[in-house]
C-alpha cells in the first residue's frame, strides 16, 4: 500500500492497511448490495488507476493497480503460442476408454433439440423446387441461426489464402493442373458461375467469401471449401445449423445390408451438387479464383448448389433426397424403405430375399431418384442377373471385371469395408500407418486407424488396450520414444499381424434362405478398460444395448432375444431393485432392466462364453479360421433344456455396493420476489388474481382487477398451459399446416380460434345452431400441466365435492382436457375432502388362523371364545325382570356351552364360569372381546363388562387360565362366536318369540338350542348311505353324533375289560382323524379378504368409521402406533383423537390425506356417542 499510495495521490490518507500471507475465509456475493455500496463519493484517480470505495466494510480498492506507474501511451503486445493440442487428443483416447461405450442411443437422447426443430421447420417452409436443365431439382436454404449477423465481406478477405494456394501449386506443376481440371469440372458442370462486379459492401448487401484447397485421397482429387475460415473473429459455420441426422446410421445400413440372400449396392453421383441453393443464400458462398498460367486476375465466383464444407450441406441434401420420395405421388413402400434406411448419405446398401425383386427395386430406384437429378451409379450385386440390364457406365468395375468372366474376386469399397462378390464376404481393408519410433502417440494412431464398424475384430484389437494400459501404469508420456523391451515385443507382434487383416473375412448374409424365424443371442461383453469394480455389469449393458440396436435396426423376425452372463452377481443385481445400489450400479441397473424387459437374461459358463474371447485377446490368424466368436457357443445347436442352469447364488457380496441411508440438511435462503412457476400457486383463484394484477403492475396497481382482466388472465394462462404442452403443434398451425400423425391431437381436428392464440377442438359438431361456441370448440388442455389442475381442483370446490362424472361434464363446457376423467378421478383421490366422503376402510388380507382355532387332539373348549347376549325379559310372578345369555364356544372343535345370567355383575359372570368349568373343564385360555359392538339397549352390559373385566382377570389368573382381549369395534376377530350368537338368537325368537316366557322356559330353550348348535355337522354331509356320520361338535362331547342317539352299551363283565379302553380310544383316534380330513381342510379357503392393501403407517391421518353415526360426524385422528400381527399386517392400530386414545381394527379406520399439524388434534369425536 505504501508504494500504491506514492503513486496515486488520491490514496494518501486512507486507513487501508498492508496485508501479507493473508488467506481469504469468506467470500461476499454481488447479491449483497447492502455491504459493496458506496456510503460517500468514490475516490476516482488517474485513468488505469484504482478506485478507492468507502463501504460499511470499510474502504476497499477496485479497478487495475500496479506498484509500477502506469504510461501514458498506449501499449501492443501480440502474443503468440504453439503447442500441442493434447485436449484434442484425450477427447479421442476417451472414447477408446469410455466404460459404456457401444453405438447406441436411447429414445431420450434421440429426441431432436429445439435447434433440430428449427432447421427442420427452416427446410420444410423454404424448399422449393427449380427447373434446371429439363428436371426439377430441388433447391433449399442455408440453415442460418437466428443470430446470425450480417456477413459482409470484399474479396481481399481470402486473397492471401489465395496466393499461398498459388505459391503451393507453383512448386508443383501436376498438382495445379489436377486443380485447374477440378475447378474447371465445377464451372462446366454449373455448379459456380463467375459473378460480375462485387456487391457494395454496406446498404444491407450480403457477401462472404471463403477460401480453398485441394486434397488427394487414394488417386482422387477434391476440392475443398473452408467454410470455418474466419475473418474478423466470425465464420459461415459458426452461424449455420447442423440440423438433425435425418439418414439412418451407418451400423444400421451394414446391418440390414446382411439380412438377405442378395444384396445390391450403389451411390449418387455428386450428391451435394445434385441439390441447389435459394437466391438470397448464394452470396454467402463466394470464392476467388484464377488461372496463373493464363495470366488472369482473379475472379469471384458464386456457387448455386450445396458445396462439400459447410455444416448444414448433409441434412439439406438428405431432406431433399427423402421429400422427393415423399413428394411423390405413389411412392412405393419397398422405395421409401429404401432411401430412409438403406441409404447412408449417398451410398445405398440393401439385401432382398430374391433376384426378382432386387432387379425390380433397382429400375425404380433410379426412375424415382433420377426425375429429381439424383443419379444412381456404381451399382454392384453378388447376382449378376441383378443388374445385367444396366449401362455400363452405371456398373461399378469391379462388377464388369466380373461379368467380363474374371478368374479374380475384385474387392468393392463398402462403406469402409470390401464386398468380395464371387464369395459374397466382407472382408477388411489394411490401412498402413506410417510414423517413425513406436511411441504412446503413435501406438493410439495406429490403433485408432484400425475401421472395424461391426466389431468383428474386437478380441484382437483388445490387445493393444491392454498392452497401453500397461503403458499408462508405468506412467509413459505421449513421445517418450523408448518403451520397455516386453512391451516394445508385445506391440511389434500385434502390429505384424495387421497383414493378415484383409484375410479375415465373415459371411455377408446372416442364414441361409430356408431360415424364416430366428433368435437374438447377445452374451455380455467386457472391454479393456482402467480397473473398475462392477466391470461384469458394464459389459451386461454394453450387451443390452446392443441387443436393443440390432432388435430397433434389423427387420427379420425375430421370435425372442436371450441374454447371457457368465457373472452371478450381475444375475443377481438384475433381479433386484436398482434403488438399493449405490449411484454407478443403480444407474446400470435400472437401465439394463429397462432396455431388456421382456427379455431373458440366462447364465453361461465362461468356457462357453464367446464374449471371453474379447477380454482375453485373440490373434488375427485365429480369427481367419471358424471359431466361436464369429460362431456362436456350441451349445446353442442343443435344445434349450441342455443349457446351463443358473447356479446358486450368494448374496452376501452385494453389501458393498448397496446404498446407505444418509441425512442431507439443507439451508437455502429464499428471495421474496415473486415466482412464475405456477406450482407456487394452491388455487386457479389465487393464480387468476396475480396475473389480473401484472396486467396493470403489480407495484403499484391499487384497484381490483375487472372481469375484463379475468378474461385476459384466463386466456394468458391457458396460452401458456398450451405452449409448455403443444409447442410442436401449435408451431404447425400457427403457419396454417396439420399436426403431424403421432400427435396426440390428430382425433380432436384441432384448429387455432379467431384470435390465433388458443388451440381448440376443431370437432364435428360445429353446424349446431344450439350448443354454445365453448361446447362445440372447447379449449385443449394436458391433463399433467399444473394449470389444469388448478382448473379441476378449483371446480371440484365449486361443485362442493360432487363425484368424478359430474366435475368431468362441467369441464367438458369449456374444455376438452386430454384423458379428462382419469385427471378428474386422480384430483379427487389426492383430495383430503373427497377422500373423507368416499374413501372406504382398506381392510386388510384375511389373516391365517390363529393357534387356538388349531388346537388339535386336544379336549373340548381347550381354547374357548366368550361373549354375552341379550337381554331377553322374563316373567318372575307378576313382575318383569332381564336375563342375558353368555356363550362359550369352543374355537377348534366348534362346540357350545349356553347358559343363563341373571344379572350383569362379576359374582353372575363368576358363578357362569364356575359352572361351565364344572360341566365342561377348565379351559387354557379364554378369547373375548372388549364390548364395544353393542349397540342400543345393550349399552348397560358394555359398561357392566367393562368393570368386571379386571376381576375376571384375578378370578382366572389361579386357574392357570389366560384371558385374550380383542381390540374394540372389532367383531371380526371374535367372528366364531359372533356368527353363533346369531344362530342363538334365529333360534330363540323362532322358539319363544317377543313374548316373556318364565326363567325355567328361557334356560330350557337355551340348552335346546346348545344341542341342537353341538350337533351341526362340521364340513360336507354326503348323500351315500354308505359313508360315514359327518363329524359334528357332540362326537368330542358326547362320543356320538347326536344326544338323542343311543349310547352304546357293553356287557357288565366288559365294563373294566381292557376292550372297551381299546375301543374307547379308537373312536377318540376315528374322530379326530375324519375331523382332519373332512373339516380342517375347508378352513383353508379365504372367502373374502383376498387382497394385500397396504398397511397403515404410524403418523398418517385416518378417519374412525362408526356404523351408528352418519359419516359427517365420524371423528379424526392420528395414528400413533401400529399392532403388528404375526403374519407381518398391521391389523389393528392406536389412534388419538385430541388427548384421548383408541385402540381400534384397520377395518375401522379410513386412511386420509396429510392434514396440517394441528388439524387432526382439533376433530374431536362428537358428543353423542361416547365411544367412536
Amino acid at each position: 500500500m505504501t508504494q500504491l499510495k506514492r503513486n496515486y495521490r488520491h490514496l494518501i490518507g486512507l486507513p487501508i492497511q498492508t496485508l501479507t500471507d493473508v488467506k481469504p475465509v469468506l467470500l461476499i456475493g454481488s447479491d449483497h448490495t447492502h455491504l459493496i455500496t458506496p456510503i460517500e463519493p468514490v475516490r476516482l484517480g488517474p485513468p488505469g488507476g484504482p478506485a478507492a470505495i468507502h463501504t460499511k466494510l470499510g474502504w476497499t480498492l477496485q479497478g487495475p493497480a500496479s506498484v509500477v506507474r502506469h504510461l501514458a501511451h498506449p501499449q501492443q503486445c501480440l502474443f503468440t503460442t504453439v503447442a500441442p493440442q493434447v485436449s484434442e487428443l484425450m477427447k479421442h483416447v476417451e472414447r477408446l476408454w469410455q466404460v459404456d461405450m457401444v453405438p447406441f442411443r436411447s429414445e431420450k437422447l434421440a429426441t431432436r433439440s429445439k435447434q433440430d426443430h428449427e432447421a427442420i421447420s427452416i427446410l420444410e417452409t423454404k424448399t422449393t423446387r427449380v427447373e434446371v436443365e429439363s428436371i426439377l431439382r430441388y433447391a433449399t436454404p442455408l440453415l442460418r441461426r437466428r443470430d446470425m449477423p450480417l456477413f459482409q465481406a470484399t474479396k481481399e478477405a481470402v486473397m492471401p489464402t489465395l496466393r499461398g494456394v498459388e505459391r503451393r501449386l507453383a512448386k508443383d506443376l501436376a498438382q495445379a493442373a489436377a486443380y485447374r481440371v477440378e475447378m474447371e469440372k465445377l464451372i462446366k458442370a454449373g455448379s459456380v458461375i463467375k459473378c460480375g462486379p462485387e456487391a457494395p459492401a454496406d446498404e444491407g448487401h450480403e457477401a462472404w467469401y471463403i477460401p480453398h484447397h485441394m486434397v488427394s485421397h487414394n488417386g482422387k482429387n477434391r476440392l475443398v471449401f473452408n467454410c470455418s475460415y474466419q475473418y474478423r473473429g466470425q465464420s459461415l459455420n459458426d452461424y449455420l445449423l447442423p440440423g438433425p441426422t435425418l439418414g439412418a446410421s451407418l451400423l444400421g445400413v451394414l446391418l440390414r445390408f446382411r439380412e438377405h440372400a442378395v444384396a445390391i449396392s450403389g451411390d449418387i453421383k455428386g450428391m451435394f451438387h445434385q441439390v441447389r441453393l435459394l437466391p438470397p443464400d448464394r452470396a454467402l458462398l463466394r470464392f476467388v479464383w484464377r488461372d496463373v498460367s493464363r495470366g488472369e486476375p482473379p475472379a469471384v465466383y458464386e456457387w448455386q448448389v450445396l458445396p462439400f464444407g459447410t455444416t448444414c450441406s448433409p441434412c439439406c441434401a438428405t431432406f431433399a433426397l427423402q421429400r422427393h420420395v415423399n413428394d411423390h405421388s405413389q411412392p412405393d413402400e419397398d422405395v421409401r424403405m429404401s432411401v430412409e434406411r438403406c441409404f447412408y448419405v449417398d451410398n445405398c446398401l440393401q439385401s432382398v430375399p430374391t433376384i426378382a425383386e432386387a432387379r425390380h427395386l433397382v429400375d425404380k430406384l433410379r426412375t424415382l431418384l433420377a426425375s429429381a437429378g439424383f443419379e444412381l451409379r456404381q451399382w454392384a450385386s453378388n447376382e449378376p442377373e441383378v443388374i445385367g440390364h444396366l449401362p455400363e457406365d452405371s456398373r461399378s468395375a469391379s462388377v464388369e471385371l466380373w461379368l467380363a468372366q474374371d478368374k479374380t474376386d475384385t474387392p468393392e469399397s463398402t462403406l469402409g469395408l470390401s464386398w468380395l462378390f464371387h464369395t459374397d464376404v466382407l472382408s477388411y481393408k489394411h490401412r498402413q500407418v506410417e510414423y517413425g519410433v513406436p511411441t504412446m502417440r503413435n501406438i493410439y494412431k495406429v490403433l485408432a486407424s484400425q475401421y472395424d464398424p461391426l466389431g468383428f475384430i474386437l478380441p484382437y484389437t483388445t490387445r493393444a488396450k491392454v498392452l497401453v494400459r500397461h503403458l499408462w501404469d508405468k506412467h509413459r508420456g505421449w513421445d517418450d520414444p523408448l518403451l520397455p523391451q516386453e512391451l516394445l515385443q508385445q506391440w511389434q507382434a500385434w502390429e505384424d499381424e495387421l497383414g493378415v487383416l484383409p484375410q479375415v473375412t465373415l459371411p455377408r448374409p446372416y442364414l441361409p434362405k430356408e431360415v424364416d424365424l430366428c433368435s437374438l443371442h447377445r452374451e455380455s461383453c467386457s472391454q479393456a478398460v482402467p480397473l473398475h469394480p462392477p466391470l461384469e455389469l458394464c459389459a451386461a449393458l454394453t450387451g443390452a444395448q446392443l441387443a436393443q440396436v440390432l432388435r430397433r435396426e434389423l427387420t427379420l423376425s425375430i421370435n425372442q432375444t436371450i441374454l447371457w452372463s457368465d457373472s452371478t452377481t450381475v444375475l443377481t443385481w438384475l433381479r433386484s431393485e436398482s434403488c438399493r445400489f449405490k449411484v454407478f450400479v443403480g444407474t446400470r441397473v435400472a437401465e439394463i432392466q429397462e432396455l431388456t424387459d421382456g427379455h431373458v437374461w440366462r447364465y453361461v459358463d465362461s468356457a462357453n462364453n464367446p464374449a471371453d474371447d474379447v477380454t482375453r485377446g485373440k490373434r488375427l490368424s485365429e480369427l481367419v479360421e471358424l471359431n466361436r466368436w464369429s460362431q456362436g457357443p456350441c451349445f446353442l445347436l442343443r435344445g434349450p433344456d441342455l443349457w446351463s442352469v443358473d447356479p446358486s447364488v450368494d448374496r452376501a457380496h452385494d453389501a458393498s455396493e448397496l446404498r446407505k441411508s444418509v441425512f442431507c440438511g439443507v439451508a437455502a435462503v429464499v428471495s421474496s420476489q415473486p415466482a412464475p412457476d405456477l406450482n407456487q400457486y394452491n388455487s386457479w383463484k389465487e393464480l387468476l388474481e396475480v396475473t389480473a394484477r401484472e396486467l396493470h403492475g403489480a407495484a403499484d396497481f391499487k384497484g381490483h382487477p375487472t372481469a375484463e382482466d379475468y378474461r385476459h388472465a384466463e386466456r394468458l394462462i391457458l396460452q401458456r398451459a398450451q405452449r409448455d404442452s403443444f409447442s410442436q403443434e401449435y408451431s404447425l398451425l400457427k403457419v396454417g399446416k396439420p399436426v403431424p400423425r403421432s400427435s396426440r391431437l390428430l382425433t380432436l381436428s384441432p384448429e387455432l380460434d379467431e384470435s390465433g392464440e388458443l388451440i381448440r377442438v376443431g370437432g364435428r359438431l360445429r353446424r349446431s345452431e344450439d350448443l354454445e361456441l365453448t361446447t362445440i370448440h372447447p379449449v385443449i388442455l394436458d391433463p399433467s400441466h399444473q394449470a389444469t389442475k388448478l382448473l379441476i381442483h378449483d371446480l371440484d370446490i365449486r361443485l362442493h365435492h360432487p363425484g368424478p362424472e359430474r366435475v368431468f361434464a362441467e369441464l367438458r363446457c369449456s374444455f376438452w382436457i386430454l384423458r379428462g376423467r382419469e385427471a378428474v378421478r386422480r384430483h379427487q383421490y389426492g383430495c383430503a375432502d373427497c377422500r373423507r366422503w368416499r374413501a372406504k376402510p382398506a381392510v386388510p388380507k384375511m389373516a391365517d388362523l390363529p393357534s387356538a382355532r388349531l388346537r388339535l387332539f386336544k379336549p373340548a373348549f381347550y381354547s374357548t371364545g366368550m361373549d354375552c347376549f341379550g337381554p331377553f325379559e322374563v316373567k318372575v310372578g307378576r313382575r318383569r325382570e332381564k336375563r342375558w345369555g353368555i356363550i362359550f364356544k369352543c374355537l377348534t372343535t366348534r362346540a357350545v356351552h349356553l347358559d343363563l345370567l341373571t344379572a350383569i355383575d362379576t359374582d353372575a359372570f363368576l358363578m357362569a364360569l364356575r359352572r361351565f368349568i364344572a360341566r365342561r373343564g377348565t379351559p387354557a385360555e379364554l378369547f373375548s372381546d372388549q364390548g364395544t359392538n353393542f349397540k342400543g339397549g345393550e349399552r348397560e352390559l358394555r359398561e357392566a363388562f367393562t368393570e368386571i373385566s379386571p376381576a375376571l382377570q384375578e378370578h382366572l389368573a389361579p386357574h392357570k387360565i389366560a384371558f385374550h382381549f380383542n381390540p374394540p369395534a372389532a367383531p371380526h376377530f371374535g367372528g366364531v362366536w359372533e356368527r353363533e350368537i346369531r344362530s342363538v338368537k334365529s333360534a330363540l325368537y323362532a322358539t319363544v318369540g317377543a313374548q316373556p316366557v318364565t326363567e325355567e322356559v328361557l334356560h330350557t330353550v337355551l340348552t335346546e338350542v346348545e344341542g341342537i348348535l353341538n350337533s351341526k355337522p362340521l364340513g360336507y354331509v354326503s348323500s351315500d348311505a354308505s359313508d360315514p356320520d359327518p363329524v359334528t361338535p357332540n362326537v368330542f362331547l358326547m362320543g356320538r353324533p347326536d344326544g338323542s342317539l343311543p349310547q352304546v352299551v357293553y356287557p357288565g363283565n366288559e365294563l373294566i375289560s381292557r376292550r372297551r379302553w381299546k375301543h374307547s380310544q379308537i373312536l377318540a383316534d376315528h374322530f379326530w382323524a375324519r375331523f382332519i380330513r373332512f373339516y380342517v381342510p375347508i378352513l383353508q379357503v379365504r372367502q373374502k379378504w383376498q387382497a394385500s392393501p397396504a398397511d397403515i403407517v404410524q403418523d398418517c391421518v385416518v378417519m374412525i368409521a362408526d356404523p351408528q353415526l352418519p359419516r359427517a360426524l365420524w371423528p379424526i385422528g392420528r395414528v400413533i402406533k401400529t399392532h403388528l400381527s404375526p403374519d407381518g399386517h398391521i391389523r389393528s392400530a392406536d389412534v388419538k383423537v385430541k388427548e384421548r386414545v383408541y385402540t381400534r381394527p384397520v377395518a375401522r379406520l379410513v386412511v386420509l390425506p396429510a392434514l396440517p399439524s394441528g388439524d387432526d388434534e382439533d376433530r374431536s369425536p362428537p358428543t353423542t356417542s361416547s365411544q367412536p
